[in-house]
């Protein structure tokens, strides 16, 4: 059966079901398929679009190792590595950095088997263990890299109502269509603040995933050292706001429709996993936009490099790629990038004034 009919039976066994479990029932079959990214597939992610990126990335990594006293052994991991274009772009920059690439041990977190053969084929010649989850991966100091990773994990979806806020879910129609309604279950801990101003109908989200992710991290970065960087596009301050989105063939799509068949994502909210982070003891930079971490680590200046010698119309695609990354109308504005780390390191590449604590 299709994952659509799965789901309708489901449904009409058991219920209406949660956004939470729609969603992930929606990313396990979509990203199984192995062949989503890319001009072919639905989406670009940044890695995608230029290799500066992967390059910023990975001599952030670097100097990041550096200011963790450079250890002889370290684990270098990626949560959500797509087709392994980061990490390769990643390893080959950071290699330039004496030590880094002897010391580095790569562990990238996939369950797909299809985007795992990807990844070896980018990442040719390179050691690499592959996990399920990020609980297999033996302890001891890390850097970890998460792009466009926390918004694919599912979010709970609360409405407000007369009644207060109650979950959104997901339910069947007699036609077999799917559609949004109320479920059962109540929220009495959404802050006050957002029942205070929230009209009725206001969708508010939580991603208990996405918290129990960051404080997992949090609290192995505190144990045994290390630093985790997040980017990813979503909103600083938490807000009410529905941002469920499906994306297909580089189109928006009906997020009920054609469940397994286009990426389901929604905004990250930075403020709470800054606040996870925090409780588990981790100091936290950021967040602050894509664009002027990008810039403030030289990414034009790599565009430049790239560039030169190019012919004109390459020249200008190289170019153009690095100002989607950074310009507030592209990328630049509505991606955010944090950082997590053990509460020892003092700096962290790329934020500048940005608050930390």
């Amino acid at each position: 059966m299709s994952l659509a009919e799965t789901l309708i039976e489901r449904i009409r066994r058991e219920g209406p079901i949660s956004v939470a479990d729609y969603i992930e029932a929606c990313a396990n079959a979509y990203y199984a398929t192995g062949d989503v990214f890319g001009a072919g597939g639905d989406f670009i992610t940044a890695p995608e679009i230029s290799q500066a990126f992967g390059e910023i990335v990975g001599l952030w990594c670097a100097v990041t190792w550096q200011a963790l006293g450079a250890p002889k052994t370290f684990r270098l991991i990626e949560c959500g590595p797509g087709r392994g274009t980061l990490m390769a772009d990643a390893v080959r920059a950071a290699a330039r950095v004496p030590g880094f690439a002897d010391a580095a041990r790569i562990h990238l977190v996939e369950r797909s088997p299809k985007l795992r053969e990807k990844q070896r084929a980018a990442l040719k010649g390179a050691l690499v263990t592959w996990h399920d989850d990020i609980e297999e991966i033996p302890a001891g100091l890390a850097i970890i890299v998460a792009n466009e990773f926390l918004d694919a994990l599912p979010v709970r979806q609360w409405e407000k109502t007369e009644r207060g806020w109650i979950e959104r879910a997901v339910d069947a129609a007699a036609d077999g269509t799917l559609h949004f309604t109320l479920g059962k279950s109540r929220d009495l801990d959404i802050p006050l603040t957002m029942s205070a101003d929230a009209a009725p109908g206001a969708i508010f989200e939580t991603s208990p995933a996405s918290l129990d992710w960051t404080r997992r991290l949090a609290a192995r970065l505190t144990e045994h050292g290390g630093a985790a960087l997040v980017i990813d596009y979503g909103h600083t301050k938490t807000a009410v706001g529905d941002t469920l989105q499906a994306v297909k063939a580089h189109r928006y799509h009906g997020p009920l429709a054609d469940p397994g068949e286009a990426d389901l994502t929604a905004h990250v909210d930075f403020e709470a996993v800054a606040t996870a982070a925090r409780e588990m003891g981790a100091k936290v930079f950021g967040p602050t936009p894509q664009g002027a971490w990008l810039t403030r680590l030289g990414i034009t200046v790599r565009g430049a490099q790239l560039a030169a010698g190019k012919d004109e119309a390459q020249a200008k695609e190289i170019r153009g790629a690095v100002q989607r990354l950074i310009a507030p109308e592209g990328m630049g504005l509505l991606f955010k990038v944090l950082a997590f780390t053990n509460p020892a390191l003092e700096a962290c590449e790329g934020f500048g004034e940005d608050a930390s604590s």
